[in-house]
């Protein structure tokens, strides 16, 4: 069933296996969770969610994780890598109540740490976490940006066993004192090449700095890139390295997933949108755009065709991201428009379709996007808009990637293989028919006040920031202000802009106080506060000459 590659160092024991032979293997045999020395109540939990016999994944983890090794696990995104780590972990976790618990050295300190890229991935890791461990009594804390501080500090002084978070806000608590990750022996790693490409490795390492020599450490990735094999090998001690691959799946994408690929006109990309979305057998869908700008326009754009649809993207605070995962998720909207950042972390059942809107970058990040249906061995359909000018860089995905369409087909929303190829019903137009609105719409989920930090959440806020992004004046600024790096940059010059401000009105409110005039003279002091200060520019006359430009200003509306 599985084979060891000879070119595998004994540091490094490489294993890999047929997902096909493993899955096999694994129906024949009837084998569940339970044939894996796996705690009952975690086997009971899992049942109770209807999940009884591992992928090929946790299949193959699952015996080496068992029993302490450390792992690297390299499978496709959508194969269920979360559940091959997770329940290693919560099967080592000793709860409040549960015997052993009053000995352990600290009581209440972190016993398990998962570190993940994006806010999106964090909560669904503690989901999945929380869903397997339903009968026991294991305390499980997310950590991550754009909510308040408080709950989680409150959190961690009642004590959890596991955490689960992003790698700034687990440092901003680590440097504030109220993170202790002493106790943390079981260390999980998830999605590690997109933390480096979001620049998060040496964050990384500092975490794992502070963590106990002898731990348990697990690796998951999509791809090995250099940096993360590099620190592996820095940090664990001869991991297992193992793949999950398909015999007749050869390419990187996977193969329940229909690939599509159209040459569109960028005038004509929502009405081509709009008709895909009425396909035959649509279920949920997830529209990808490389801008928040795009991303915010599609969606309001659906909405005004009659469509449930949501939007997640960087100018949103984390209230109302939240908002539009929970109304996906509940069935209350069935399309959900997003940018590259908020990828990795969705993870919702029944998506069938999957609209790249603007081609992706790079052919990792058309994986990840498409990753997102298809997924624990269901069919999906992945549709991807080309514009004229993306030709070069589609040529550069299709041939990474093997596809077979370097030269997609010219197509307008009119065009016949459009239907035939995605089974629209003929006759579809742009807007969904009044009598096929059933659901409820994004507003039916409410949103959750999280005390937020950063990014502003409200109505106009959101409108403030829209049209900040239109000031920037093209497509490439906004896409990577959705990185959060260039975003930082642009809130901290509004905040300056702010401050600024702020100070001005105290210099006035010192004004008043010293000249003793009434508030309605204030705006006229402003002015001749601008006035006195060119004045002092010009003359350059030190002292005297401000005195009596102070003087004047203060006479000035006397007269």
């Amino acid at each position: 069933m599985t084979t060891t590659d000879a070119t595998s160092t004994d540091a490094t024991p490489d294993v890999s296996a047929d997902a096909t032979t493993v899955a096999a293997s694994v129906h024949a045999d009837n084998t569940t969770f339970a044939d894996f020395g796996v705690r009952q109540e975690i086997v009971d939990a899992l049942s109770d969610a209807g999940i009884v016999q591992p992928f090929p994944i946790q299949a193959m983890t699952l015996p080496v994780a068992m029993s302490g090794h450390d792992i690297i696990g390299q499978a496709k995104t959508g194969t269920g890598k979360t559940l091959g780590f997770g329940v290693p972990l919560l099967h080592r976790v000793v709860a409040p109540g549960e015997p052993g618990f009053d000995e352990l050295p600290s009581p209440g300190k972190p016993q398990a740490l998962v570190v993940v890229p994006t806010r999106e991935l964090a909560v669904q890791v503690a989901n999945d976490l929380t869903t397997a461990s339903k009968r026991r009594s294991v305390r499980i804390v997310q950590l991550y940006g754009g909510r308040a501080y408080e709950p989680q500090v409150e959190a961690l002084t009642r004590g959890v066993e596991v955490v689960v978070g992003t790698p700034g806000r687990m440092i901003d608590l680590m440097n504030q004192g109220h993170l202790n990750l002493a106790r943390a022996a079981t260390v999980v790693l998830d999605e590690a090449d997109e933390m480096l490409d979001l620049g998060f490795l040496p964050d990384v390492e500092k975490i794992l700095a502070r963590t106990p020599a002898q731990r348990h450490t697990m690796l998951f990735s999509a791809t090995m890139p250099g940096a993360v094999v590099s620190m592996a090998r820095r940090y664990m001690k001869q991991p297992t390295h193992i793949r999950a691959n398909d015999p007749d799946d050869g390419g990187q994408t996977v193969k329940n997933i229909e690939q599509v690929v159209y040459r569109a006109h960028a005038l004509d990309k929502v009405e081509m949108l709009a008709r895909i979305l009425q396909a035959d057998g649509r279920g949920r869908t997830i529209v990808f755009a490389r801008t928040k700008r795009t991303a915010a326009k599609v969606a309001d754009e659906l909405v005004d065709r009659g469509f449930a649809a949501g939007s997640i993207h960087g100018d949103l605070g984390q209230g109302a991201r939240e908002q539009a995962l929970r109304a996906f998720r509940n069935g209350k909207i069935d399309v959900l428009v997003a940018t590259d950042v908020a990828a990795r972390g969705i993870d919702v059942e029944d998506v069938t379709h999957v609209v790249n809107y603007q081609c992706p970058e790079d052919e990792k990040t058309y994986l990840h996007r498409t990753g997102r249906t298809g997924r624990a061995g269901n069919k999906g359909t992945a549709v991807t808009f080309v514009d004229w000018d993306d030709i070069p860089r589609w040529s550069l995905i299709d041939k990474a990637l093997d596809l077979g369409i370097p030269e997609p087909v010219e197509t307008y929303s009119s065009s016949l293989h459009l239907y035939t190829d995605l089974h629209i019903p003929e006759g579809t137009k742009g807007r969904l028919p009044k009598d096929r609105r059933t659901l409820a719409g994004l507003d039916a989920e409410e949103i959750e006040d999280l005390g937020e930090t950063g990014k502003r959440h409200t109505p106009a806020g959101g409108s403030r920031g829209r049209q900040g992004g239109r000031s920037d004046g093209g497509h490439r600024r906004g896409d990577q202000g959705d990185g959060g790096r260039s975003g930082g940059q642009g809130r901290s010059g509004g905040r300056r802009a702010e401050g600024e401000r702020s100070s001005s009105r105290r210099e006035g409110e010192q004004t008043d106080a010293t000249a003793g005039a009434p508030s309605e003279n204030a705006p006229s002091e402003g002015g001749e506060r601008r006035r006195r200060s060119r004045n002092r520019r010009r003359t350059r006359g030190g002292r005297p000459v401000e005195q009596q430009g102070g003087a004047e200003a203060a006479a000035q509306p006397a007269e």
